[in-house]
Formats: structure tokens, sequence, C-alpha cells
């Protein structure tokens, strides 16, 4: 391991020595693990870490010692604290599931942050972390804007086998004009996998053993966003548009929702492979279909948990809203399953009458993960929404751009956390792995920033520019050996083949049968 001051400091400061039996408060702390990192090792207070002391003079009074003895035996018993009520038994999920996803609005597990909550909203976060992890950003590649790995093989590409899942079906949508900055396509004119497509998100179900560990089957639908570019946000028409226009069975005319976000969820292009289907019609087939076999044909009890990020974020709201509207997590036995969106840095939605829907019609549970400082939360609806008197909400509700937030908001702030350095970069800000981050050393308001589960912050600078420099963790480290390039037989370097794509399964014109969406359709 380097040296303690080469890691946490930066160059060495004249006059200026280590105690090894003394603490800054200063310091980032974190939760015992055999796991950690070189990095987190070195912040560990049960290592006793050492601590800068200025030296002055030898004539330091009883009172300054009797002090420096308080603080340490205070940060002793504080980590002691943490370290003992982050440690709650696996066998509590089971039993405890339903209130960790809102059966109660999260009553008194924010503030203070539940343990149990706080590790299954890093864990979900992660299903949402994944899409970007796996999505192909180089315009250079033929597979541009798809993913890098089959389905098949998914998790284990990414080193998440060991979350007990398997995905179903990939989720894609056609290149929204209206949001066009969002997508992403090759610069290559010929022998690209789509022209038109972009891989969305997937569709994934817990494995019979994580089944038995989480006390229901769980079925995941995880929703692809935006890692650092925010232009997109401009490309929003901040105008609302019924969603009843666009076939989800709303009796309500006046329950709207942002027009580019409807659209996206909603189009379709009958000439390209991928997205002959809308995303709507994808996730509504995959997910009344793996209800049905896990509800009526095995008999458990089965959850549909929904999360994204930024754009992401608003998917997973309309869709969960929409997989409630239409009827698609009831089985044909009367068996419904359980919803909940756990969203990170998302934009508003819709309006207030969507809200009104959402929440009190139709029971949906949203738990929305926010950095304060983050702007994509508050748009659309900058000047009208939930925040504003209720006089002017009245008076606004029936203009075409009020919005409402839904659901519950857990406000974290970066600049609570020591790792994260001062910076004007709004995407370091909107960054998911930070959030997740913030999540890890999030106790309550007002409480000390304390790693709780050991979480890497090196995985905060995968995609942006955000911890300080002395952490020594070079920002934007993840990338593809070589840019995906591979040496052939003849030792020539080429892009290699991927295995075959998958589209849509043979069974889709049959549920949407099922489900009264096949309708005047060609196929």
């Amino acid at each position: 391991m380097a040296p303690f001051h080469s890691i946490l400091l930066p160059p060495p400061f004249p006059s200026l020595s280590f105690s090894p039996k003394s603490s800054l408060s200063s310091l980032p702390l974190s939760k015992p693990s055999t796991h950690l990192s070189p990095l987190l090792k070195t912040h560990h207070l049960s290592t006793k870490t050492p601590t800068l002391v200025y030296s002055t003079s030898n004539n330091n009074n009883n009172n300054t010692l009797s002090s420096i003895v308080d603080k340490l035996q205070e940060e002793e018993e504080e980590e002691e604290f943490y370290r003992n009520y982050d440690q709650e038994p696996a066998e509590k999920l089971t039993e405890q599931w339903r209130e960790i996803h809102g059966q109660d609005d999260w009553a008194g597990l924010l503030d203070p942050m539940d343990p149990l909550l706080r590790s299954e909203l890093i864990r979900y976060g992660e299903f949402a972390q994944a899409c970007y992890d796996a999505f192909d950003y180089d315009p250079f590649s033929r597979y541009c804007g798809s993913s890098k790995y089959n389905r098949r093989h998914f998790f284990e590409r990414l080193g998440m086998a060991s979350f007990g899942y398997d995905v179903t079906r990939y989720l894609y949508a056609t290149s929204n004009f209206k949001i066009p900055k969002f997508f992403t396509q090759s610069v290559w004119d010929e022998h690209v996998w789509s022209q038109r497509a972009n891989w969305m998100g997937y569709i994934a179900v817990s494995n019979d053993a994580e089944t038995a560990r989480l006390g229901r089957r769980d079925i995941v639908v995880a929703w692809r966003g935006t890692v650092t570019r925010l232009e997109w946000i401009a490309d929003l028409m901040d105008y609302l548009r019924p969603v009843s226009e666009e076939g989800i069975p709303c009796p309500d005319p006046t329950v709207k929702v942002e027009s580019g976000f409807i659209d996206l969820y909603t189009d379709k292009d009958p000439t390209c492979r991928f997205c002959k289907y809308s995303a709507r019609e994808q996730v509504l087939t995959e997910v009344r279909k793996l209800v049905e076999i896990y509800g009526d044909e095995r008999g458990e009890e089965v959850s549909v948990t929904v999360t994204g990020h930024s754009l992401g974020s608003a998917l997973a709201m309309l869709s969960a809203y929409d997989l409630a509207e239409t009827g698609a997590i009831v089985t044909p036995n009367g068996k419904k399953a359980w919803v909940t969106i756990f969203s990170f840095s998302g934009p508003r939605v819709g309006n207030g009458r969507f809200k009104d829907r959402f929440e009190k019609v139709l029971g949906l549970k949203a738990l929305r993960v926010v950095n304060v400082h983050d702007p994509v939360p508050k748009v659309p609806g900058m000047f009208f929404n939930e925040q504003v008197h209720e006089f002017v909400r009245k008076f606004a509700e029936g203009l075409p751009w009020s919005y409402h937030h839904v659901g519950i908001e857990l406000a974290l702030d970066h600049k609570r956390s020591p790792f994260l350095k001062e910076t004007s970069d709004p995407s370091c800000y909107h960054n998911l792995e930070a959030h997740l981050h913030l999540l890890d050393g999030y106790h309550g308001r007002g409480e000390r920033f304390v790693l709780a589960t050991g979480r890497d912050p090196a995985l905060v600078n995968k995609a942006c520019d955000f911890l300080k420099e002395h952490h020594l963790v070079p920002p934007f480290w993840r990338q593809d050996e070589n840019k995906g390039m591979v040496r052939a037989h003849d030792g020539r370097w080429m892009q290699p083949e991927r295995q075959k794509l998958d589209d849509h399964p043979h069974d889709m014109h049959h549920h949407l049968h099922r489900l009264g969406l096949a309708e005047n359709r060609e196929f």
C-alpha cells in the first residue's frame, strides 16, 4: 500500500507531523470491510489512521490534550455506532421488503437512514448504472448505440453475476427527433447494427436463490439515461400532452406528461428490426408475461421494481404508471404485483393530475434520490411546479407547462462528502455513481458523512472528474481495452463481430393481443 500521505495529501506541508493516536473529524470515514480498496483502507478509523498535527511547541497544556482525547473517543464511539447500526441481518429483507419498497411511504426510514433501505437503493442504482457500463458510446464503432454485451451474459460481463438476476429481454427505442442529443449513433453510414434504434435498457428477473433471499420474485426494469451530456434538457419542449392520446387507457383526459418523454416511450418504426415495436409495447408485454409465469403458474409473490437515472428516471416513472394503468401487473387470476420506482436524478414528468392519478388512484410508490445541486430534477416546470404557493398551483394547473414531481424525495448534498472536490461542472452533480457514493455516506440530515458499506469512492470518477486529486484516481477512467479493437489471426487489428443482437421475442403479437394492443397493426 502506498504511504498514507501520498494518497490522502497534496505535496507535504512544512511543520507537520503524524500522530498515530488521534484522528481528524474532517477525514472521510468508512465502515470496516475486508474488501475495501487501498483508497478506503487509508481512511479507516479502526486501523488508527494517522492524523496531521501542527508542530508548535512542547508546552501544550492539559486542556488541549484533554480535548484531543475527548475528540478521539467521540469519533471512536461514532464509528462503533455506525458499524453496529449497519450490520442488519439479511433475513430482515424477507420480512421487511414491503416497507423497503414504500408500503408506508418510507416513513421513519429516511431520517435517520435505514441501513437495509440504503443497501437496496444502492443495489437498484447499480442496475441502472449497468445500462451505462454496457452501452456502446464510441461513434467509430459499428455497434454504437447498442449494448456491448449479449443479454445472456450481461451481468457476467459486467461483474454482476452475484446479483442473482437473469436478463429476459432488451429494450429499444427509435431515434426520437425531438430529443436528438440523447441518442448516440455511429459515424459510419454502412454496416452498422441499426440506423434508427438505440438500446434503452433491459428487463431482468431474480433467480431462485435470489428470490429466496428477497422473499419474493423480483422483476427489474432498468432504463438508460445520460452519463455526462446534459444538452438534452434544452430539447425538452416543456409541453404537456394527455396520456390518453398515446393509447394509455386513462379515463381522465387532464392527466398529462411531457411530450418528449411520451414520444420516446411510444414511438416506433416499422422499417427497423429493433424498434418496430415501441418501448411501451416491449415493456408491457414482457412484464405481463413474467408476472403471469411467476404469479399464476408458480404461485409466487411478485414485485416489479423500475429504476432509472436522468432521462431514464422519466421513462421509469412513465412505464411504471403505464404498467399499472394498463393492468399489465395483474394476472388473469387476479394476482397483482407490487410496483415500486427507485429513481435517481430524474426530471419532472407530468402535471398535478398525473401526480394524483399516480399516487392516489393507482397507489404507486416512488422514491426519488436527488442531489440538491443538480439542475435536472428542477426541470421541466421551473416556474410552475409543486413548490409554488397553493393558490399559484391551482391557477397554473391548466397551463401546458405546470409540472409536479411524484413520490417521496430523498435529498442528498455532494458538499457533505469529504471525498468530492469543488467544481462548477453540473454533469458531476448529476452523475449516478456520485449519487450512489452519497447514499453510502448518508445517515440523516445533519449527520456526519460516514461510508457505511465500503463502496469504493473510485467509482465516482468512472465517467466524470469529481474526486479530490490527492486520491490519485484519474477522471473518466472506465474504457474498453484498445477501444474494442482486437488482433486477428493474420496480425491485423479490427473491430470484432459481436454475437447476434437480440431484438424481440417471437410471441410479441400474442401478448400484445392479450393486452388489447394489437388492433390495426401490420406485421
